[in-house]
């Protein structure tokens, strides 16, 4: 598979399903059964995984952030 196709394919898959593909490709390289060639095509699978994962992770953080931030909460209570 290209890197396009694979950055593709990295970019289209959500958190969760992107943390399970990252938990399986740590299990079968943990369990050393794979090939040296498949081993380095895995973990580059991983570290496309991870990235994306952390650009999710970073635009919820900045989501909460301007949803929780002091300065623009609205006050919802009526003035005395």
């Amino acid at each position: 598979m290209s890197k396009n196709k694979e950055s593709a394919k990295a970019e289209s898959v959500n958190f969760e399903d992107a943390m399970a593909e990252l938990e399986k490709l740590v299990a079968q390289m943990e369990a050393g059964d794979l090939s040296l060639d498949a081993s380095l095509q895995a973990f580059e699978r991983g570290v496309m995984l991870t990235r994306q994962c952390q650009q999710a992770l970073n635009q919820a953080e900045l989501r909460v952030q301007a949803l929780t931030d002091t300065d623009t909460l609205v006050d919802l209570e009526p003035d005395a």
